[in-house]
């Protein structure tokens, strides 16, 4: 049976154009009508009058870890003490955290945990879908593929002695062109729908430059070369330009952070076309009160730097993609990245593009993303224009995920 939204406004974000009054009518999971006079007997159904508020589409996360984070988990414990189901449980909290926030579509970007091989984010995207429990669409990248000490070898984040907590390749430890190969096949053989890396150091890893490059050139290229063969894309965790540089020449499709990068990569990214995932909100809203003393001035140092790459990259001309790398931003909290990406330079409408359409083309979903007849019924509303305050984005009134309303929370 068709329901017929009406609003005080539609925000059409692939032009700013606002329509007001807004209409939009669904069936089934998809947009069956946009526009159109007052609603009435003409196939519009059940209408639903949600008020003075602006109708835009789901907005998309394209960094977060679900089973990451979360109530009761203890950063430097967890790693050690949470066994599989306990972390698929609390995935599940965050999920449906995520979703009632008004984000219906995010990347999960890689588990760096002891799972015994197992896809928990595939899982767990599996059960969304089936309708067991509620959250957003996950776009899997199964386990983050690092070497050897890499940032996402989770021992260097709690400086685990030797033998604790060894990982297999299956679980994304890898080393050499061979290695690599065979964590990128057996993450697409088992659900995987892009591939996650870690192409360099990080902010909280306890040893090696944040910048420096972890995998070799013949290893990155060995790395998009598997994935690109499968049809996936590669995301690939880089600080340094360096290491950035190297990331783009050997052709992988998306860096996340980029926090030390200049300004002649930035524009090696423009002309190749890389996108960028910035995740620039964590670097002021990011707990550090339980981290060591020298993770503490790590961030000190690089945070402040951080904050100046999304003017520099949207100057540049870099095609931007917004995610908050939850939970170093609080999963249900995402759209402080929108209101941090405005306040580092960019355009609300500019940011509004890079949580809808933007995020639509990275994953390549033409299903999404826009509010359009034939595209998934995913939608919010929240109060004001967005376009003139972003910070709007964070009291979500009312979420709608593939025609079925998941939070509304109007008057």
């Amino acid at each position: 049976m068709a329901l017929t939204l009406e609003a005080a406004r539609v925000l059409h974000v692939e032009t700013g154009e606002i329509e007001a009054p807004g209409r939009v009518t669904v069936d089934g999971d998809r947009i069956t009508a946009v526009g159109g006079g007052p609603a009435g007997d003409g196939g519009a159904g059940e209408v639903l009058d949600l008020g003075d508020v602006t109708l835009l589409p789901g907005l998309m996360d394209m960094e977060v870890n679900l089973l990451m984070g979360g109530r009761g988990e203890t950063a430097l414990l967890s790693p050690v003490q949470d066994d599989p189901p306990l972390r698929m449980l609390r995935a599940v909290g965050n999920a449906r955290r995520t979703l009632r926030a008004g984000f219906t579509t995010v990347r999960n970007l890689g588990l760096f945990c002891k799972t015994g091989g197992y896809l928990l984010d595939v899982a767990l995207g599996k059960a969304i879908d089936a309708g067991w429990v509620d959250g957003p669409r996950v776009v899997p990248a199964g386990h983050a593929i690092t070497p050897t000490g890499g940032h996402l070898d989770p021992t260097m984040f709690a400086a685990y002695a030797p033998g604790i907590m060894p990982l297999s390749l299956e679980e994304g430890i890898a080393n050499g062109v061979e290695e690599v190969r065979k964590a990128v096949r057996y993450q697409v053989k088992h659900g995987a729908k892009l591939i996650k890396i870690c192409a360099s150091g990080g902010v909280m890893s306890h040893t090696g430059l944040p910048g420096a490059q972890h995998y070799s050139d013949e290893e990155l290229r060995a790395i998009a070369d598997e994935a690109h063969r499968r049809g996936l894309k590669v995301a690939a965790h880089t600080h340094g330009a360096d290491a950035v540089r190297s990331v783009v020449e050997a052709g992988i499709d998306c860096i996340e952070h980029a926090f030390l990068i200049d300004d002649p990569t930035l524009d090696l990214m423009a002309e190749r076309g890389t996108w960028l995932v910035p995740t620039t909100a964590l670097t002021e809203g990011m707990d550090l009160s339980h981290a060591a003393p020298e993770l503490k001035a790590k961030a000190a140092e690089i945070f402040p730097r951080a904050q100046t790459v999304i003017a520099r990259a949207a100057k540049a001309g870099v095609k931007i993609a917004a995610g908050t790398d939850a939970p170093a931003i609080p999963h249900g909290r995402n759209a402080t990245e929108l209101v941090a990406m405005v306040e580092r330079g960019m355009t609300p409408l500019h940011v509004l593009q890079s949580a809808t359409v933007n995020a639509a083309e990275l994953i390549s979903a033409d299903d999404r993303g826009r509010i359009a007849e034939g595209l998934l019924a995913d939608l919010i509303a929240v109060p004001g224009d967005p376009v003139e305050d972003i910070s709007v984005t964070t009291e979500v009134r009312f979420v709608m995920k593939g025609g079925k309303v998941f939070h509304d929370k109007r008057g």
